[in-house]
């Protein structure tokens, strides 16, 4: 059975990645088209996280900002995008305050644990392999994390079990507070998806075999 199918299964223990996660999500759009943007310095991060913070106020204590969302504007100064074109995004950021603990969705283990260096990266990242009998192996990557809290690799893990912390500007890529949560299949980790939380237009038709949408396995 394919993701995110399994997901249905009765057999499937399914748990939060952030079980404390009350009321609506403030929704963030952070694609192009948003001309609420405009004048938004992107390059001075701690900044924007106060405007985020100022926009969801009181009433809201988590948001989101969708997958493949089309983020040139937000991208200008990430080189390493510019260069290939890759401006869709290809995970769910979860916005929830700095230090936030986060859990494992499925029971699985950690395939990669790291850091990637520059701004526009991952800075600390996970990376869990999901195996399940009778189902389609795939993978869940979580971006932006504190560097001090990563697991090792090859640490098992199951459904609900803590592995990481959300981290600051100098160890998460220079990005505001969240969790890029991104689902990789087998075909995208031979195609070096786990590498690319953007792609170009040209991988679009392929993303439903090699990136598809993370938002089922963000359960509530």
């Amino acid at each position: 059975m394919k993701y995110p199918f399994l997901l249905y299964n009765q057999n499937i223990d399914h748990a939060p990645i952030f079980p404390d996660l009350s009321s609506d999500p403030f929704i963030l759009d952070l694609s192009d088209k948003n001309t609420m943007l405009t004048g938004v310095d992107f390059s001075d991060q701690p900044a924007f996280q106060i405007w985020l913070e100022k926009r969801m106020g009181d009433r809201y204590a988590w948001g989101v900002a969708d997958y493949l969302e089309p983020r040139k504007r937000l991208l200008q100064n990430c080189p390493q995008m510019v260069a290939e074109n890759r401006f869709y995004h290809l995970g769910l950021d979860i916005i929830v305050p700095l230090g936030t603990i986060l859990h494992a969705p499925l029971k699985g283990i950690v395939d990669q644990s790291g850091y990637e260096e520059g701004n526009g990266n991952y800075g600390g990242y996970v990376v869990l392999k999901h195996e399940v009998e009778r189902m389609e192996t795939f993978y869940s990557l979580y971006g932006h994390l504190n560097t001090g809290s990563l697991p090792t690799d090859g640490t098992i893990l199951s459904a609900g079990d803590a592995f990481a912390k959300i981290g600051d500007f100098h160890e998460n890529g220079n990005w505001f507070y969240h969790t890029h949560l991104q689902v990789i299949t087998e075909t995208g980790m031979q195609r070096g998806f786990v590498e690319k939380g953007y792609c170009a237009p040209a991988d679009l038709p392929e993303m439903q075999i090699l990136c598809p949408s993370p938002i089922p396995l963000l359960k509530r």
